[in-house]
């Protein structure tokens, strides 16, 4: 169920089976916060965000190093906000920012959990976070040895909630399974990468862990580190030189690079400049159209988004204006477009 703020554009929805509300568009301080924007940019980024009526701040220990942790918290003391306003969560798994030996501060261990939880705690000065991620799976630690630490974190006041990142379902199952088991709390959500080119995941394997683990979904990368914002449509051929799909290191630019040696680049930008005509149409921007249809799936609860730039924060809600105007009929047009909705399997649906 989405909520409507009466003074403003935002709506909320519901994370899982849950009883929290979270903005349907939230931001991120993956790639900005600490690291690639000035401080003061990104404090006039969180600044518009809240004016906006954006509820939900997401942004992990790993996060340029913890920076990022620093500077959203330092946001959140200048401007006074007040803490039930907002929704914070942070992750936990790398821990490149704790400790100079690295073997006991990353993973999911009771150890880390427990320790990372308060060091991201320390840097964003705050007393609790409302959902603390596990940031990818740790297979080096019994499951029900993570469940517990949440549960621990939580029991603590640390945190109300917890969530997965990056999991498979097979692996969120098992952990809703132990915490069923043991009378613990489970995990409420999880963040995927989800946009109208990666879909396999979010649509196929987790076709039912919705209703019978209860899980919600705070996608990140609806843009696909901006090629659905069609500023790439110029590169026809290979992704243009200087780009940070050809040379950033990072995981999502090197899965581009490899689609890109298959020849799959020009494909993938011939369809991208079909989606922004079809946007046109429309009336809205390309990289609405992407935020948009993402948030009609009814599994997602908040679509994570960056931004340099607070204008592209006002940009991000306008495309709220689109979900009525995003028909059966117009994504069922967008599939055919993009011949890639994953097929369900019959015997996995309820």
């Amino acid at each position: 169920m989405a909520w409507p703020n009466k003074n403003k554009d935002m709506l909320y929805r519901r994370v899982g089976n849950s009883g929290l509300h979270v903005s349907a568009i939230g931001l991120g301080g993956w790639l900005t916060f600490g690291g690639h924007v000035d401080n003061e940019v990104t404090f006039a980024c969180m600044k518009q965000a809240y004016d906006c009526g954006v509820n939900f701040f997401d942004t992990a220990e790993s996060y340029a190093n913890g920076q990022s942790e620093i500077v959203m918290g330092e946001a959140i003391r200048r401007f006074g906000w007040k803490r039930s306003d907002l929704v914070i969560s942070t992750k936990l798994n790398w821990g490149m920012a704790n400790g100079e030996i690295l073997i006991n501060n990353h993973g999911l261990s009771r150890k880390h959990i427990v320790e990372g939880t308060r060091a991201s705690l320390e840097r964003l000065q705050l007393e609790y976070v409302d959902i603390i991620y596990a940031h990818r799976p740790d297979r080096l630690t019994p499951m029900e040895e993570t469940v517990r630490a949440f549960n621990h974190v939580i029991d603590k006041g640390w945190a109300f909630y917890w969530g997965t990142s990056e999991w498979s379902a097979d692996e969120i199952s098992e952990a809703c399974g132990i915490a069923k088991q043991l009378g613990l709390v489970g995990p409420i959500v999880e963040q995927p990468l989800y946009n109208l080119l990666d879909r396999r995941k979010v649509e196929g394997e987790f076709q039912r862990l919705y209703t019978r683990c209860g899980i919600g979904l705070t996608t990140f990368s609806p843009l696909k580190m901006g090629l659905l914002s069609g500023k790439y449509n110029d590169a026809t051929t290979e992704p243009p030189a200087g780009s940070r799909f050809s040379e950033s290191q990072d995981r999502f630019a090197n899965q581009v690079r490899r689609d890109w040696e298959k020849d799959e680049w020009s494909g993938v930008i011939q369809k991208v400049i079909k989606l922004k005509a079809l946007a046109d149409r429309l009336g809205f921007k390309l990289s609405q159209l992407a935020l948009a249809w993402c948030l009609k799936n009814e599994n997602v609860s908040a679509v994570i988004t960056g931004a340099s730039r607070p204008e592209q924060i006002v940009d991000n809600v306008q495309s709220l204006k689109l979900l009525p105007k995003l028909t059966p009929e117009i994504l069922a047009e967008i599939d055919e477009l993009l011949e890639n909705k994953p097929a369900l399997d019959p015997a996995r649906q309820d």
